[in-house]
């Protein structure tokens, strides 16, 4: 027994430095031997130096079914706690791949829930670094839920503290099962491109359906950023993860009462932007990469991107305009000339409302064509997906503020931050259209007998597509109808913008009371 204080404090000091060093040391050296840190190294990696304070070190399980009794976990698989990034509170979770396969147990559920509260009752982020096999299979024996039960109480607590405080999860290695459905019902996944994840593990899916996989077929970080969607940020390793969350919290606000961090980039808030000129066609029909346009308009050209390699015609991310941070909703007509599909318009919904939860104000580049239509489309759910973005547009109560740079027709001229939709202020390059249907489509629609019975139907078409331009008008017509607010030279694009945002700061809009909106799913 200890004698004295100091017999006390050595035995404290032994017991945290053996817990610390968790699991078998032989799984401990994997992830080093391909490129991967281990649990405590991204913690200190993504956190800034000598910030973190552990909680519920000396939780353990207390299992005995199967081969669990007397077998060690260090800190139950999972590290949770708090510190700073950027000097900002954040908290944070993560999973301990060493130590049980970093399978969440049910006193470490008890710890990932309680950490989970703390930043909800402090209204910080929280950030989940995730490298787990699921739930603990052994404590599913017990008949009383186990792990099934503590991932139902993350589940819960992410829906219930969704749209108060950010929730970001990183992938970091394999994750299976129910360690796949938190992270992604959090607002945004980072990923490495050496991760997978999955529902349900290549054997299972073979046992059951007889289908042979590997776990990167199956759902490899890259399927996932460009096939499903579930991951919204590509990263090459574990550092680039780590670096791109500290990059990404950079842009957000603490919680849903706050406001973003304005942050001094030293860029002139006078900037014109002369390049604009050289970089967008004339020609309504050819193509360029609206990147280019988002890269000279916002401070320094810094551009967070969120889901860059999933359904590439339309745009989002973050930006920062005289400091003040912004989420960008841009079509891109280098993909299917800005059109906006079934996933464009799901990818796009999704980002407006995260912006809006967390009083970022949303800038709308507009170059569409219209939603895209067909058979396909229609099957894909381009209707009830058109329609989630037409509400998530019409919901935003921050600052909207739209520039239409060459075309915004149809249902996408609603949905890219119309008038209609609520926009504060809707500016126009002097060469942009604005118009609910395009005049060869609207020409072909009315004069189609005309054009069958022609001797020389294309040069009627031509003919009448000019005579329905005229009637419907240029962008000064447009203008007239206050459709838009301003016409603008492409070079005061960033002037614009940045002097809206002024003007529109601290808006006020009150909706009608009520639970929550039915958004088509």
């Amino acid at each position: 027994m200890p004698s004295s204080v100091d017999d006390f404090v050595d035995n404290l000091r032994r017991r945290k430095e053996h817990i610390k060093k968790g699991g078998a040391l032989s799984v401990q050296k994997k992830p080093h031997q391909v490129g991967m840190l281990t649990a405590r190294e991204r913690l200190e990696a993504i956190l800034d130096p000598d910030t973190f304070v552990e909680t519920d070190l000396f939780v353990t399980h207390h299992c005995v079914s199967a081969d669990m009794e007397g077998k060690e976990v260090p800190a139950e698989g999972i590290i949770t706690g708090y510190g700073e990034i950027d000097a900002r509170p954040v908290y944070v979770y993560s999973y301990d791949f060493s130590a049980g396969g970093g399978a969440l147990g049910r006193w470490g559920a008890r710890k990932l829930c309680k950490i989970m509260d703390l930043a909800y009752q402090k209204r910080c982020p929280i950030i989940g670094i995730n490298h787990s096999s699921g739930a603990r299979f052994q404590e599913l024996l017990r008949g009383d839920g186990g792990s099934g039960t503590g991932f139902g109480e993350q589940f819960y607590r992410i829906a219930l503290y969704s749209g108060v405080i950010p929730q970001i999860s990183l992938f970091l290695g394999t994750n299976s099962g129910g360690g796949v459905y938190g992270p992604g019902m959090s607002d945004v996944v980072i990923a490495t491109k050496q991760s997978n994840m999955f529902i349900s593990g290549p054997g299972p899916v073979e046992s059951v359906l007889g289908e042979k996989v590997t776990p990167e077929e199956l759902g490899s970080a890259r399927m996932h950023a460009t096939v499903s969607g579930a991951v919204h940020v590509l990263a090459d390793d574990d550092m680039d993860a780590l670096n791109k969350c500290r990059e990404l919290l950079a842009y957000l606000p603490l919680n849903n009462h706050d406001e973003a961090p304005i942050k001094d980039t030293g860029d002139n808030a006078q900037r014109l932007c002369p390049q604009l000129n050289e970089v967008v066609p004339m020609e309504p029909r050819k193509i360029y990469d609206m990147h280019e346009v988002i890269q000279l308009i916002v401070d320094h050209g810094d551009f967070f991107e969120i889901h860059r390699d999933y359904v590439k015609n339309i745009i989002v991310g973050f930006g920062r305009f005289s400091g003040q941070s912004v989420g960008i909703v841009a079509s891109n007509p280098q993909y299917l000339a800005g059109a906006v599909t079934e996933s464009a318009a799901r990818k796009a919904a999704r980002f407006i409302r995260f912006s809006d939860l967390f009083n970022i104000p949303i800038v709308y580049l507009v170059d569409s064509p219209a939603f895209m239509v067909g058979k396909d489309q229609e099957r894909a759910g381009i209707l009830s997906r058109g329609t989630t973005f037409l509400f998530a547009t019409a919901e935003a109560t921050v600052p909207k503020i739209t520039v239409i740079i060459r075309k915004s027709i149809a249902a996408s001229m609603l949905a890219m931050g119309s008038l209609a939709l609520g926009a504060d202020i809707v500016f126009a390059w002097p060469m942009a259209d604005l118009v609910a249907l395009d005049p060869e489509a609207l020409a072909k629609i009315i004069y189609s007998r005309e054009l069958r019975e022609a001797q020389d139907p294309e040069s009627l078409l031509r003919k009448r597509t000019e005579d329905a331009k005229k009637e419907i008008g240029d962008i000064y017509a447009s203008a007239s109808w206050q459709n838009v607010n301003d016409i603008i030279e492409p070079a005061e694009t960033r002037l614009a913008i940045i002097r809206a945002l002024k003007m529109t700061k601290g808006k006020i809009i009150h909706r009608p009371q009520k639970k929550y909106s039915n958004i088509p799913l």
